[in-house]
């Protein structure tokens, strides 16, 4: 194979994958399974070297059999045959090891066979069996009619068992493996093939295509999947929609101040007398306002469209409030208009200035250009709670009842509007205080006249 196919090998095997996923998973769960097997095959053992059956059961067996003859040199013989024959199963088993000593006597005490390395003197027992544990040695002591037999079984370390038995299940395993892995992988591929065909359905599909997936969901786990993509691809399809009447509008609202700014560049260069001149850069300068302002806020209703994180500093926001204000109040004053500021003296919190600015300036901006000569805008702002409240309301014409609840809609103006504008400021208000978290509403305005509005919004570290 060239180098490229072992590349191309390698880094399909090294590609997340959920087939290696679940392999991987399963060596684990085998690995469980051994360990497991082994921990209930070592508390089955030490309970069974607790009681001491077998060694109970072979010193029972043996002395059985020997107390058919009262002959010391038969069950001599006997005996000594017996333990050859234990010596030579234990060399050759990896179960246990050591050799089992034995020691047989008459009732009066005459020692008819010991082990050469027999090294426990114990006292005479009754009839009933007594098997204790003593340095390393499981023994054995009992009379019958005959015999006394006493036994010294070498006891096995927890280690050699544990030694053994990891080695005796491991094979069981590996065998059983691959079939299980088979299984699951095949399962697996079986279970991922429709999801398979739906990633096939919608790679397919056009760049421009945002129509619902149209792939019935035959299996339960995939019908969130196609539900959630259908809910995307509508979300997608209002985002497009918008955007595309956003780009519409705007590109109808820009038309016609730059018409007048055409215009008026051009009577402005072929005027006779100066007066049409004047007249003409007059009427030039305010479409370049507001086509200036138009643009503005375009952006404006732009950067909170596609706004990131929220970036919320800590700030004084009365005293925040009072110098963005500054200007505007002494332009009102030149208009023979009366701006006013209700506020608290200080007023700490966090909150993302950026947006505050969007909602302030234009909730004033929209008031100042349609308010009447000696109107009066009052600004607002307090604490409610754990929320903050911003009011602006003026004595002005108001909002005709027919037009109040598309105020906040993009490039909605009311037909008898008395100041020019592209109809985004309440746009821009309502993005921004979303972005902040809260909301803006339609009030009464002064002295039952004019309109208000009032900007309700959360502040998680404003002074209770």
């Amino acid at each position: 194979m060239s180098s490229t196919g072992l590349r191309t090998l390698w880094r399909r095997a090294s590609e997340p994958s959920l087939l290696w996923r679940s392999t991987w998973a399963m060596v684990g769960v085998f690995a469980l399974i051994w360990l497991a097997l082994l921990a209930y095959l070592y508390l089955e053992n030490r309970k069974s070297l607790a009681e001491a059956p077998g060694l109970q059961k072979y010193g029972d067996a043996l002395l059985v059999a020997l107390d058919e003859t009262a002959d010391a040199q038969q069950a001599r013989a006997a005996i000594a045959a017996t333990e050859r024959w234990t010596a030579i199963r234990r060399t050759q088993s990896e179960v246990v090891s050591g050799v089992v000593l034995h020691e047989l006597s008459s009732p009066d005490g005459r020692i008819v066979y010991r082990s050469p390395a027999w090294n426990w003197n114990g006292s005479v027992p009754s009839s009933a069996v007594s098997i204790t544990l003593q340095e390393g040695y499981w023994r054995y002591d009992r009379a019958s009619t005959h015999w006394r037999l006493r036994i010294l079984n070498p006891r096995r370390t927890s280690e050699a068992f544990l030694r053994y038995n990891a080695r005796n299940i491991l094979p069981y395993l590996l065998v059983a493996f691959p079939i299980v892995l088979g299984a699951v992988w095949l399962t697996l591929r079986a279970s991922l093939r429709p999801l398979q065909q739906l990633a096939g359905r919608i790679g397919e599909r056009s760049s421009g295509d945002l129509s619902p997936v149209g792939v019935p969901a035959r299996y339960r786990e995939l019908k969130p999947l196609v539900d959630a993509l259908d809910a995307l691809l509508l979300r997608l399809r209002g985002t497009v929609e918008r955007e595309r009447a956003f780009i519409q509008d705007a590109a109808h609202e820009i038309r016609t101040p730059l018409a007048v700014i055409n215009a008026q560049a051009h009577v402005l260069a072929q005027a006779p007398d100066a007066a049409q001149r004047n007249q003409a850069e007059e009427q030039l300068n305010q479409a370049i306002g507001r086509t200036s302002h138009l643009a503005q806020q375009l952006l404006d209703l732009a950067s909170l469209d596609r706004a990131g994180p929220l970036r919320s500093s800590r700030v004084d926001l009365a005293l925040w409030l009072r110098k963005l204000l500054g200007p505007a109040a002494q332009a009102a004053l030149r208009d023979g208009r009366e701006l006013s500021l209700d506020a608290p003296d200080t007023l700490p919190c966090d909150i993302e200035l950026a947006s505050m600015e969007s909602i302030v300036q234009n909730l004033v901006d929209n008031a100042l250009r349609h308010a009447v000569p000696a109107s009066t805008i009052a600004v607002a702002l307090r604490l409610e709670g754990q929320a903050l409240l911003l009011q602006v309301l003026d004595d002005g014409p108001g909002i005709p009842g027919a037009h109040q609840e598309h105020i906040f809609e993009r490039f909605h103006r009311a037909a008898d509007a008395r100041a020019s504008g592209a109809g985004l400021g309440l746009a821009i208000v309502r993005q921004a205080a979303l972005r902040l978290g809260g909301g803006v509403e339609l009030t009464q305005g002064l002295s039952g006249r004019g309109v208000g509005f009032r900007v309700r919004l959360p502040l998680a570290g404003a002074p209770r």
